[in-house]
C-alpha cells in the first residue's frame, strides 16, 4: 500500500498538484491518466521519491519495497543483462554482492565465516536462491533468449534494453510498482505477456500509459489528474470515459426527467459489469463495479478535440491499384512485389515488423518517392490527404501564426473567424492561435496536421503513426473521427484499440512478401493460419 498525504508541487506559477490526497491499495491496478503536461510522470517521481514535494508526504506500508520502471537506457552498460534484473531488488544485490566478495578473499578469517553466515541466512529469507531462475523466467517472457542473458546491457538493441530494464521492475514481487509507459517499445507478444503479468499481480501496480487497450486489459481503477487534484474511479479506461461522458451528456440534458437518468445510469453499469466477466480480473472487478452508486459517476472536465473527416465527393469504386512494388533502401530491401487492390469501403491497417517498409509504401503511394519496379494508380474520383511519421518540415524555419499556417491549406481562402473556430475545435483557443507554428509541442503539431487533412475534404486518407505524441483524450477522439470516416484508409499505428475499432483488412508486409486478409485485427492476431503466413515472409 502507499498513501499520499496533502501532497503539493509547485513549478514558479504553475500548480502541478494541491492537497493530493489519496491510498493506493493492494491488489488494485490503478491507470494514471491525464493531459499532457499535467504532470504523470512528474506524480510517479513524488511517488518513488525521486522528486520530493513542496507539501505534504508519501508513505510505504511498514517493510515494504517499492520498484520503478527506470527510464535511462544506457544506465546499465557495463553490467550482465541477468544481474541488471537482479538489481530490481536493491538489498538482495547487495547480499550477493558482498557475501561472493567474502568467498572471493584469499585470507578469509573466522569474522568473514560468521558475516557469511548472517548473509547466507539473509540471503535466503530473500528467496535469494531463486533469484537468477525468476530473472531469466522474466527474461523470456518478454523476448530476452537465454542466448543474452549473460551478454552486456551495450551488447542489446534499445527494445532489448527496454524489456531488461522492464523486467528489473517487476522482478522481485514488489509491494508497489510504479510504470511509466511501460508498452513503448515493446512487440505485440511482449505487450501480451505483460498484460497477464499484471493481471495476476497481487500487489499494488500504478501506471501511465497512452495504450488505451492496455489500460483496458490491466487496469482495476482509474486516477484521474485533472486540475491538481486526482480522482479515483472504479473500472478500466474505457469505464471511466463512456460513464463520465455519459453523465455529462445528461447532465446538460436537465429536460430529461431524473428517474430516465438514473435507468440509463444503472443500464450502462450493468453492461460494463457483464463485460468484465471476460477478464481474468473478472470476480474482484465486477464486486467493484456492482458497488458503484450513481454518484460515483461523474462527468469528466477533459476537453477534447473535435475530429471530423468530411469527403467533397464520394469516393468510386476504382480506388486504388498496386502492382509489383519494390524498393531497397541502404542496401535492404523493404518492399518485394508488393500487390494489391484498395476498395471504396476499405479501411487498411499496414502491420509488420520493419517500420521502413511501412513507411515507404505511404511515401511511394503519396509520390514522394519512386519504387524501384511496380506500379500504382489511383482512381479519378480520389483525392488523398497524407499524415507523415515526420511532420518536421511543415513546421521548422516557419514563423507564420497558426492561423497563417493553417490558411496556407485551406481550399476556399477562409476567413479568420472561420479559422480560428476550426482551431478553437482542435483545442487552440484564445491567444493560441498566434502562437508561431515553429514553437509548437509535438502534440499540437500532430493537431496542425490533422486540422490540414480535414480542410481537405479527402476520400481517401493515409495516416502514418497518427497517435505518436498525442494525449489520451485526441487519441480518443482521432479514433471516433477515424471510426466514422466515409472514405478509404490506409494507417500504420502501435496503438491496439486504435487499429481494432478502425480497420476491417489487414495487410502485414515482411522482406519476402505480404499477407492481405479481410478481418478485424483481433480476428488477426489469433488466426493461426495467418500466423504461420507471416512467419513465411519473415
Amino acid at each position: 500500500m502507499i498513501t499520499v498525504n496533502n501532497v503539493g508541487l509547485r513549478y514558479g506559477d504553475r500548480k502541478l498538484f494541491e492537497d493530493v490526497n489519496i491510498k493506493f491499495t493492494p491488489g488494485n491496478c490503478y491507470g494514471l491518466i491525464g493531459a499532457n503536461g499535467a504532470g504523470k510522470s512528474t506524480f510517479l517521481k513524488i511517488l518513488s521519491g525521486e522528486i520530493e514535494a513542496q507539501s505534504g508526504d508519501v508513505h510505504l506500508g511498514p517493510g515494504e519495497r517499492l520498484a520503478v520502471l527506470k527510464q535511462n537506457h544506457f544506465e546499465y552498460e557495463e553490467h550482465e543483462v541477468l544481474k541488471v534484473v537482479i538489481m530490481g531488488h536493491s538489498r538482495l544485490y547487495e547480499v550477493m554482492q558482498e557475501k561472493d566478495a567474502i568467498y572471493m578473499k584469499a585470507d578469509f578469517t573466522d569474522e568473514d565465516g560468521m558475516r557469511a553466515a548472517e548473509l547466507e541466512g539473509e540471503f535466503a529469507e530473500l528467496n535469494g536462491w531463486e533469484a537468477e531462475s525468476e530473472a531469466a523466467i522474466l527474461l523470456k517472457g518478454l523476448g530476452i533468449g537465454e542466448d543474452l542473458h549473460t551478454k552486456l546491457m551495450a551488447d542489446l538493441t534499445g527494445s532489448d534494453k527496454v524489456k531488461v530494464l522492464l523486467a528489473q521492475a517487476l522482478f522481485g514481487k514488489p509491494d508497489v510498482l510504479l510504470l511509466d509507459e511501460p508498452t513503448n517499445h515493446l512487440d505485440m507478444q511482449a505487450i501480451k505477456w505483460l498484460e497477464e503479468f499484471l493481471i495476476n499481480f497481487e500487489n499494488t501496480v500504478i501506471v501511465v500509459s497512452h495504450d488505451r487497450h492496455f489500460l483496458n486489459k490491466v487496469c482495476t481503477h482509474i486516477a484521474d489528474l485533472d486540475f491538481g487534484k486526482i480522482q479515483i474511479y472504479v473500472g478500466n479506461y474505457d469505464f471511466w470515459y463512456e460513464s463520465s461522458q455519459l453523465a455529462l451528456k445528461l447532465t446538460q440534458e436537465s429536460n430529461k426527467k431524473k428517474e430516465e437518468k438514473i435507468k440509463e445510469l444503472q443500464n450502462f453499469i450493468a453492461r460494463f459489469s457483464a463485460n468484465a466477466s471476460k477478464s481474468k480480473q473478472a470476480t474482484s472487478r465486477k464486486k467493484l463495479l456492482d458497488k458503484i452508486s450513481l454518484d460515483d459517476i461523474r462527468p469528466s472536465s477533459r476537453r477534447y478535440p473535435y475530429v471530423n473527416f468530411t469527403p467533397e465527393r464520394e469516393i468510386g469504386n476504382d480506388v486504388l491499384r498496386v502492382e509489383g512494388l519494390s524498393k531497397t533502401i541502404d542496401g535492404v530491401k523493404v518492399l518485394n512485389d508488393v500487390s494489391f487492390i484498395v476498395n471504396k469501403e476499405d479501411k487498411i491497417a499496414l502491420v509488420g515488423h520493419d517500420e521502413i517498409a511501412k513507411t515507404t509504401l505511404l511515401k511511394i503511394l503519396m509520390g514522394e518517392m519512386e519504387p524501384d519496379s511496380g506500379s500504382f494508380k489511383w482512381g479519378v474520383t480520389t483525392s488523398q490527404a497524407y499524415f507523415p511519421n515526420d511532420n518536421s518540415a511543415y513546421f521548422e524555419g516557419n514563423d507564420m501564426t497558426l492561423v497563417d499556417w493553417l490558411r496556407q491549406y485551406s481550399p476556399n481562402d477562409q476567413s479568420e473567424s472561420f479559422l480560428r473556430g476550426f482551431l478553437g475545435r482542435m483545442l487552440f483557443s484564445g491567444e493560441d492561435v498566434l502562437k508561431k507554428s515553429s514553437v509548437l509541442s509535438g502534440g499540437e503539431k500532430v493537431r496542425c496536421m490533422l486540422s490540414k487533412m480535414m480542410l481537405s475534404g479527402s476520400n481517401i486518407l493515409l495516416l502514418d503513426e497518427p497517435t505518436n505524441h498525442l494525449d489520451l483524450e485526441s487519441i480518443t477522439a482521432l479514433n471516433n473521427g477515424l471510426i466514422a470516416f466515409k472514405g478509404a484508409m490506409l494507417f500504420t499505428s502501435h496503438d491496439h484499440q486504435f487499429v481494432q475499432t478502425i480497420a476491417n483488412r489487414i495487410i502485414e508486409i515482411g522482406p519476402n512478401g505480404m499477407v492481405d486478409k479481410q478481418v478485424s485485427y483481433d480476428e488477426y492476431l489469433d488466426d493461426s493460419s495467418v500466423q504461420a503466413q507471416v512467419k513465411a515472409i519473415y
